[in-house]
């Protein structure tokens, strides 16, 4: 053989041997439950937008009896194009619209109830505000999603097998008539006192066995296979378990819902906190409204909550691997209120100084183990800002220390990390520690980690940053961290 064509074979040889070294490691196993690519994409919306606007906005209630009259409802300046522009501004990605409260009063024409926008004066009962918000939405490029409520206490067959057939037309109706709708949310409030088909009296239901709620679930899904469903436990969505838009600090995307259903009493903590051990990934939302109540009402136009109200709520929420549902009730003019705007402004506002600079992009990492010793899984992926590189352990190692080395000492008062839930959410306990005074010193300990964890700690000026994995389910597997 010819020298030049055996050093190129030595070179050949020598670039297959690195390569396969390179690789030696097969990558993490999925800890199932793991979300859904449907799931996932809600996961990074963060923040959408409840808007609960109907009769009850002209009656000054927040749960209509079901006896008003159609004729209340006139807007006189209706303008959901101007809901989505201030969403869109205060970094909302989606909307899901109160299309029917408990008062049965419905905001589009459907042709099964004579309680509905049809019969109202607005637009001389040719209106469709569903088709209006819809349409709004996708001109700005938010996701649409609707809320039916199962309780109705203005028809006459609440609480008979009529009723459901009822609903599962409406819904038949909403999907068919405005489609690529991606939430679909429905409460536990379910049965009490109503004007029913005009007698007054109280009716209630077995809620666990009432509303089938998987065959009217399956009949959605035969029109649109990428809605996701929300209730109390799911089963895409859970409820938070309050209406303060917060989970726990100790929380798990996942639980088990065979014994769950909407409307179930004394379950409250559990889906706050979910359970580590938890058959299903169903992930909770948080809903809680700007004002005291859900619907405007005059009285509350001071009671606006502030931006730093709304910037702790989303601490709270997103902050600790939630998504947060935020109600913003437009007026009697169905206008979102000045006042309203002025905080959800101020909220972005804020949001935006806090989290200007990200002081751990492409900064220096070093970790105490990575798996295989394998490139795919350094530490580098930390901070590279790209969501589908992670660092992760070899199977045995449940445990692990990532230090980050900032250019020069900075003030810092957040430390954001993410798990790469893909594969499932694997993180027990955790600790912070940054260095002051030539010695490392604690600043947080903490429990869960999932789709993103930001804590705010008390300010202080360091150049490093050391994350202790003190215990997991499985190998770490963590695709971000950020500083600001």
């Amino acid at each position: 053989m010819p020298f030049n064509r055996f050093i190129l074979s030595l070179f050949f040889t020598a670039g297959l041997i690195w390569a396969c070294t390179q690789q030696k490691v097969s990558p993490p196993q999925a800890i199932s439950p793991v979300p859904t690519p449907t799931q996932l994409a809600w996961h990074d919306m963060e923040l959408n937008a409840f808007v609960h606007f109907g009769i009850n906005t002209f009656t000054d209630k927040e749960w209509g009896y079901g006896d008003e009259n159609e004729n209340f409802f006139n807007p006189t300046q209706c303008s959901p194009s101007q809901w989505v522009s201030v969403l869109k501004e205060a970094g909302f990605k989606g909307l899901i619209l109160t299309c029917k409260h408990h008062d049965g009063f419905c905001l589009w024409p459907s042709k099964f109830t004579e309680h509905s926008i049809k019969n109202a004066p607005w637009k001389n009962g040719k209106g469709d505000l569903v088709r209006e918000v819809a349409e709004a939405c996708k001109q700005e490029g938010l996701k649409f999603g609707i809320y039916l409520s199962p309780w109705d206490r203005h028809h006459k067959d609440y609480g008979s097998p009529a009723y459901i057939e009822y609903y599962r037309h409406q819904l038949n109706e909403l999907f068919t008539l405005y489609p690529d709708v991606f939430e679909m949310w429905f409460d536990g409030a379910n049965g009490g006192d109503g004007f029913y088909g005009g007698q007054r009296e109280t009716r209630k239901i077995n809620g666990r066995q009432y509303y089938d709620w998987p065959t009217t679930l399956s009949q959605v899904r035969q029109i649109d296979t990428s809605v996701l469903f929300f209730s109390d436990a799911g089963p895409d969505i859970r409820w938070a378990g309050n209406e303060k838009g917060n989970v726990s600090k100790t929380y798990w995307n996942t639980i088990t819902p065979d014994t769950l259903y909407a409307g179930k009493a004394g379950i409250e903590n559990l889906l706050n906190t979910g359970t580590e051990n938890g058959t299903s990934w169903i992930p909770a939302e948080c809903d809680v409204s700007i004002r005291p109540g859900w619907f405007y009402h005059a009285k509350e136009d001071s009671l606006v909550k502030t931006p730093e109200q709304l910037f702790d709520i989303y601490l709270k929420s997103v902050g600790r691997g939630s998504l947060l549902l935020l109600n913003i009730p437009p007026d009697k003019r169905g206008w979102f209120h000045e006042n309203d705007i002025k905080s959800l402004r101020g909220f972005r506002k804020l949001f935006n100084e806090e989290f200007k600079k990200d002081l751990a992009q492409n900064a220096i990492v070093k970790t105490d183990t990575y798996r295989g010793h394998d490139d795919r899984f350094a530490p580098g992926a930390l901070t590279d800002g790209n969501d589908e590189t992670y660092w992760a352990t070899d199977d045995d190692h449940l445990t692990g220390t990532i230090e980050i080395n900032l250019a020069k000492k900075e003030k810092i008062k957040y430390v954001v990390l993410q798990e790469y839930i893909k594969l499932g959410q694997r993180i027990k306990h955790f600790s912070v520690e940054v260095w002051k005074n030539n010695k490392w010193e604690q600043v947080a300990r903490e429990t869960t980690i999932g789709r993103k964890r930001i804590l705010k700690i008390v300010p202080v000026e360091t150049n490093k940053i050391r994350v202790n994995i003190l215990s997991a389910k499985t190998c770490p597997v963590i695709s971000n961290i950020e500083i600001y």
